[in-house]
Order: C-alpha cells, then structure tokens, then sequence
C-alpha cells in the first residue's frame, strides 16, 4: 500500500464513511437517499476512498460471549532493551486471543488486550507469551465490567443493547504478574494483587 497522505475528503466522502462506520450493512442507494447522491455516485466515492486507503476494509462485531470467551483482560508488556517493535509483533502473531496489540508510551513496552474463554485459558496465554526470553515481566488488569455499551471494546454490534454478561475497561485491579527467573518458569509462582 502507497505510503502517501489520503486524497482529500469533502463532507459528502465524510457522511459516507459516518453511515458506514454506523452501519456498514446499508445498501449504496440507502446512504445515498440519505445524503442526496445516486447509489452509483456514493459507490464511486466508496470505491475512490478504498483505493486511497481511508476504507481499509469491513468487518463483523461479534458478542464475545457467544463464542464462549467470557474472559478479558489488558496485559502491560515490560521487555529488555533490545525488543524491537517487530520482535514484539512476532510473540503476537500466533496467538488467537490476542485481539490488539500496540507498542505504548510510559512503563510498559506494550499493551496486548486478550480474551479467552476462562481464566485458566488466559493462564495458559500468558504463560506462552511471558515464554519469550526478551520479556522481563507482565502486568494484567482483567476486565471487570464495560462501562460504555455498545463501544467495539465490548464486542457488541452498534446499536444493541448490552449482554447482562458483559466484561469491561481495566479496573483498579491489576495483577503484577510473577517476574519470570531462570528456572521458574511462567506461571510457577502465586500473581500479587496491586490494589
């Protein structure tokens, strides 16, 4: 993908992307009654702007818990000094319940934000990234409660009320997870509760 800055966007392009991010079901010729423009001519602009790389794709938000991963947490990512972004993308790359991963700015070296279906499952990923010789330590905050429903955080689709199961935005409960020492392996000691 070209690597230069996105055409300019008129505030038609903008409408057609605010009903898309909303509802990326509609038909052309819905958006386009909506706006004032043919299904053809908002097709065009969808096409143009797909082209240029401001619509990187569609997608499905599905309720996490209907999938049995009832489970979330956001987990601090602490390395050495010689972890490049790219090493960091490699320890990711395999795992499935990764569902975002960012190199940040403060403490941590980077954020991973994993579901899975229970806490033993979580264990068992954390344990297989904290297995990567260049990661010192890991801290986790298992989501509690969404605080913003419908937000794509909480996996439910625009619009729809909240699950009554639903999981949420880091609390105040982080867990520094045990430090990884040769010879003890991830997971081989008891996490300490940092309230």
């Amino acid at each position: 993908m070209s690597h230069h800055p996105p055409p300019p966007m008129d505030e038609l392009d903008r409408r057609i992307l605010a009903a898309l991010v909303a509802n990326a079901r509609r038909s052309y010729a819905e958006i386009g009654a909506a706006i004032g423009l043919s299904a053809p001519a908002v097709k065009r602009r969808v096409d143009r702007m797909r082209e240029a790389g401001v619509i990187t794709g569609f997608t499905t938000t599905v309720l996490p818990s209907a999938l049995g991963w009832r489970t979330e947490a956001y987990v601090e990512v602490y390395c050495d000094s010689a972890a490049p972004p790219r090493r960091l993308a490699e320890v990711v790359r395999d795992h499935p319940e990764i569902t975002a991963a960012m190199t940040v700015t403060g403490g941590p070296d980077a954020l991973l934000h994993i579901r899975a279906r229970d806490i033993a499952h979580f264990e068992d990923v954390l344990e297989r990234v904290r297995a990567w010789p260049f990661i010192q330590r890991t801290v986790s905050h298992v989501v509690l409660t969404h605080l913003i429903a419908g937000s794509p955080e909480a996996g439910a689709h625009h619009g729809a009320p909240a699950a009554s199961d639903s999981h949420a935005v880091p609390g105040p409960h982080a867990v520094s997870d045990p430090p990884v020492t040769p010879g003890s392996g991830p997971g081989t000691a008891d996490a300490t509760d940092h309230r």
